[in-house]
């Protein structure tokens, strides 16, 4: 018998449970599954799930995708929730995606197909360097002085 599997649950760590639930739920439009108030919560938004546990399990600057159909729609939706914005969306050769931070700076990226004659963007790593692809299709650092 084949083992079916199920969508990945990321585990986020945050510092303090209640003050992220709170902040996944008003800001960024998510519900609350369950509860273990001593230290983890499960927390999900249609088909995407995320569980948030204190003192314990991943590390710090976790980053998790998520494909949604429209970003342009989510990221209006965050700006007036004041979401914490990493990088605004952005079109890339494998797709359009914004950048958002938790309140533990854990990273989630949201992205859809990639908007057609829409220049491609820069890419910010997790050190917060710009990259962009050159002529020869090669991502390069960007000077921080351009």
């Amino acid at each position: 018998m084949e083992n079916t599997f199920h969508p990945a649950i990321p585990i986020l760590p945050v510092k303090n449970l209640n003050d992220s639930i709170l902040y996944f739920k008003e800001v960024l439009g998510f519900s609350v599954d369950w509860i273990d108030p001593s230290i983890m919560a499960s927390v999900s938004r249609q088909g995407c799930h995320f569980m948030l546990c204190e003192g314990d399990q991943g590390h710090p600057g976790t980053w998790a995708y998520i494909g949604i159909e429209n970003v342009d729609t989510l990221f209006e939706e965050f700006r007036k929730r004041n979401a914490k914005i990493r990088k605004e969306p952005t079109n890339y050769w494998w797709g359009y995606e914004m950048h958002v931070y938790d309140l533990d700076e854990n990273v989630i990226r949201f992205g859809s197909e990639q908007k057609k004659n829409v220049e491609m963007g820069t890419w910010l790593d997790m050190r917060g360097q710009q990259w962009r692809l050159n002529s020869d299709n090669k991502w390069e650092k960007v000077n921080s002085t351009e």
